[in-house]
């Protein structure tokens, strides 16, 4: 019986938290093996936990998956080069995307396998599927819906791409655009809330790692469904199982309802 090889996982933004999480969760888990690690282009060279730092180029001449929890314009930049390339696995991480941004990876994903996700535990991709159920079983007339998110001081963008993900679901669930229904932004005086909207509400400071909440409200009771996260090596867990379901699969843009099996008749491409 032939041997299977393991796959050969690299890490972008590797000097970053998650990336050195990434990295020392790949070092340790069976059937993957840590490739090349790199981070800014002008860095290669830099030495690293025992290791140099190379340029995103020769990454991918070398690996099998990249993991990238970089910035919006890096990750990008990553998902042009993996798709000239082709046969590179590549897991987005980062959040934050332009919409320029957003269809430059979906055009890459044309011509190799990207997994991208707003967040990657189990938790809240389980929690995706109960909001978007409870949205269509409950009336719009009746139960307002409101996204809650607090993350760490540093984080500079809102809302969470977690926060995108739960009101995405939401508005599915009730067959809506959200782009059409969202309220971003509260202040000064406002007047009653709009039919139908789904609101955000966001909360920075400290060393939150992540903390979101989907609220139904109606005049009578309230429902609430959340997921608090505890460390934030269950998003690199979570983003390591996505890399090695990616790896050696073909071209098209997937989410991690794809990777569990949640949602395995979707399209793609």
């Amino acid at each position: 019986m032939a041997e299977i090889s393991p796959i050969r996982i690299g890490v972008a933004g590797a000097l970053g938290r998650m990336g050195r999480t990434v990295a020392a969760l790949v070092r340790a888990r069976a059937g993957a093996v840590l490739g090349p690690l790199f981070d800014r282009p002008e860095l290669a060279g830099q030495a690293l936990d025992g290791a140099v730092l190379v340029t995103p180029d020769a990454a991918l001449a070398q690996c099998d998956a990249i993991i990238d929890f970089s910035s919006p314009e890096a990750s990008t930049h990553l998902a042009e080069a993996a798709a000239a390339r082709g046969g590179v696995a590549l897991v987005v991480g980062s959040t934050g995307f332009s919409p320029a941004q957003d269809a430059a990876v979906a055009a890459a994903a044309r011509a190799t396998p990207i997994v991208r996700a707003g967040n990657f535990s189990l938790g809240v991709n389980l929690l995706v599927g109960l909001v978007r159920q409870a949205a269509a079983a409950l009336n719009a007339e009746d139960f307002d819906i409101e996204v809650f998110e607090a993350h760490h001081r540093r984080k500079v963008d809102a809302p969470s791409g977690t926060a995108l993900m739960l009101a995405e679901a939401a508005a599915e669930g009730r067959g809506l655009d959200l782009a059409r229904v969202s309220e971003r932004a509260r202040d000064g005086l406002t007047g009653p809330r709009t039919p139908g909207a789904i609101g955000f509400s966001v909360m920075r400071g400290g060393g939150v790692i992540g903390e979101h909440s989907v609220v139904f409200a109606a005049e009578d009771e309230i429902i609430t469904l959340s997921h608090s996260a505890r460390d934030r090596s269950l998003f690199a867990r979570g983003a390591l199982e996505a890399a090695l379901w990616a790896a050696g699969r073909g071209p098209g843009l997937y989410d991690m309802q794809d990777v569990l099996g949640f949602r395995s008749d979707r399209a793609h491409g």
